[in-house]
Order: structure tokens, then C-alpha cells, then sequence
């Protein structure tokens, strides 16, 4: 507690996420305490799917709510990069009819095979494509992936410095948020990307201002202050979100560690937002608790709403989130 960096005379950042505190005084930060998912599960698998296709208590939905917001959105757009998902696989989100591409790094998107061949193997598999279904959904998706590769090699060999000294921490996140600056950057036509942080699942040894806990934190935070700096120039178009599928509990178990949760933070930066702390606190005696959980008294939706309608310009969140409707939480500044 003593080492907490004060917000608000009540609030506080644990010491490990010290590169936000300059993002918070400069009002780009805002914290949303107590969010998450109303559905009471504390699967990892089942809350991360309710909340990725954006209907909580509901896995059969067939699309993400990135996904049905990209369909729903007045403007259309072509590239095969303006949706990214940063990884082996594309999120849940992301899921549907849509044509999200899953990147694990621009160096290896590429084909096999030896250097004077790849021309050639290119050639001949978009050959193939184009006899077997010149017009068929599945050929316009191949010629899309063989687009996004040329697309990268060119990004590969120009290279990439970011701006104003950032210094992206050496992790996979890190490593994402630094390549998704790249592709802003470089005018592909960007519009969503999603890049994951794992490994918070602190049954055992979480730790205090340092430990387990803390190297995440110290992660997530330098990652973020890293793509705040290299991004400062484009900051007043950025929304960046951090959210999970739910926190921790509010006591410490036997094993030093905290079980899964309920109630959690989420993050908004941008260049948009109104800085400070958002709350609905009812504070962490007993009988405030849900079940020995913080408790959820912002719907996680009610955020991405927010940033779908006065960041993004999509009133549709009757079809992105279907049957709920969002509470005004005015975080976001008057365009």
C-alpha cells in the first residue's frame, strides 16, 4: 500500500505500472474500476468467449462483436489488413464472417520453401485459385493472405525505429504493440488489432510491489508507455483497451496467490479520453463483495460502446452487442 502511486487521493497504480503515471497526468489514461462480464463464470475459457463474442452467458454465437462491428460499420474497407490479431490464431472477437488475418510477426509471414523458389510456388497457388474459382469467396481470400505478403516483405526490408525513443519491452506483447505501430504507420489500412498478454492466472506466489504480479504489470505497463510514445503523433485517432475475463479475489488464498475473480480494471488510452478514475466503488468490506469478489458494477460492454460510438463513429451496438443496452459512462471528450 505505502508504495501505491497516487491518482486521486484514493486510488492508486501498483509501482510495477509506473510508466502510465506520465499518460495519467497528461489526462490521456482512464481507469475503469470494477468492470467486467455479468455472468458469474470463472472459467477462463467460457468468460473470455462470452466476452470476446460480446453476448456474456452465450457461446454459440456464431461471430465476435469486433467482427459484427466491422460488418455493421457505414464505411467498408478492402485491405486484408484491417483487422489483425496478433498471434498463431485470431481472437474470438474477431470470429464470423469477416477476414480478420492472424499475424504471429511481420518477419515470418511468409511461404515456405527456398529463397529462388517462392516466386514460382506464389505463381503457381494463385493459379490454382483462379482456374478452380475465379470468382469464388476462397480466391478473393488467397489473393488477399498473397497481398498482405508482399505487403510485409516490403515493411520486413524496410525496417522499422520507433519514434521519440520508445523502447518496447523484449516479450510478446511488447513485440506485438511495436509491430502494430509499424502497420499504422505505415497507411495499410488498419482499423482494429488485438494483441494478448498471458500468464496472470496467480494461483501460487503472486507477490506484492514485486514478484510474479509485479514482472506482469511492469509488462503491460512499459508496453503500453512504449506505444503511447511511438504513437504520440497519432494518439488523437488511437483507442487502446485493455480488459480481461475477470480478476482476482479480494483475499489472498493459503498458496499466496488469489483465485479467479470476479471484478476487474480495465484501461482506456487515447488521445480522446477523458483522464482520470471511473468507479462505481462500493468498497471491499464483506458484504460488499460479490461472493468474496469484487464486484461488477460497469459492464465491460458499456466501455466498448462508448469507443464504438464517439471514438470509432458506429452507432450500431444494437447489432454489435444484441439485447443490451449500454449505460453512458462519458469517458470520451466531445468531437
Amino acid at each position: 500500500e505505502s508504495s501505491a502511486i497516487d491518482l486521486d487521493g484514493f486510488f492508486g497504480l501498483h509501482p510495477a505500472l509506473r510508466p502510465l503515471k506520465d499518460i495519467y497526468d497528461a489526462g490521456m489514461l482512464g481507469v475503469i474500476h470494477g468492470a467486467g462480464s455479468p455472468d458469474p463464470s470463472r472459467s477462463h475459457f467460457d468468460a473470455m468467449e462470452y466476452m470476446e463474442r460480446g453476448i456474456p452467458g452465450d457461446k454459440t454465437t456464431a461471430s465476435g462483436w469486433i467482427t459484427r462491428h466491422l460488418n455493421s460499420a457505414a464505411w467498408q474497407n478492402e485491405s486484408p489488413f484491417r483487422a489483425i490479431g496478433m498471434g498463431a490464431l485470431i481472437p474470438s472477437s474477431m470470429s464470423g464472417n469477416g477476414s480478420a488475418l492472424g499475424l504471429r510477426s511481420i518477419a515470418d509471414f511468409h511461404l515456405g520453401g527456398r529463397q529462388d523458389q517462392l516466386s514460382s510456388i506464389q505463381r503457381t497457388i494463385s493459379g490454382l485459385y483462379s482456374v478452380q474459382a475465379p470468382a469464388d469467396f476462397l480466391t478473393s481470400q488467397a489473393a488477399g493472405v498473397f497481398n498482405a505478403m508482399d505487403a510485409l516483405t516490403d515493411l520486413r526490408n524496410a525496417g522499422y525505429t520507433p519514434a521519440n525513443g520508445a523502447d518496447y519491452p523484449e516479450s510478446e506483447f511488447g513485440l506485438g504493440l511495436r509491430q502494430i505501430a509499424q502497420l499504422i504507420k505505415a497507411d495499410l489500412g488498419l482499423e482494429v488489432a488485438c494483441v494478448d498478454i498471458g500468464g496472470w492466472d496467480t494461483h501460487e506466489e503472486q507477490g506484492g510491489s514485486d514478484g510474479q504480479l509485479a514482472y506482469l504489470l511492469d509488462d503491460l505497463g512499459r508496453g503500453l508507455a512504449a506505444f503511447y510514445a511511438d504513437m504520440q503523433d497519432y494518439m488523437a485517432n488511437i483507442t487502446v483497451v485493455s480488459m480481461s475475463e475477470f480478476g482476482r479475489r479480494a483475499t489472498e488464498n493459503a498458496s499466496g496467490g488469489t483465485d479467479h475473480g470476479h471484478g476487474n480494471c480495465m484501461f482506456v488510452m487515447s488521445g480522446g479520453v477523458q483522464g482520470g478514475v471511473y468507479a462505481r466503488w462500493n468498497g471491499l468490506q464483506t458484504g460488499a463483495l460479490d461472493d468474496g469478489d469484487l464486484a461488477v458494477t460497469t459492464d465491460y460492454r458499456d466501455v466498448l460502446s462508448e469507443v464504438l460510438t464517439k471514438r470509432i463513429g458506429n452507432p450500431a451496438v444494437d447489432q454489435i452487442f444484441p439485447g443490451y443496452t449500454p449505460q453512458p459512462l462519458d469517458i470520451f471528450n466531445s468531437k
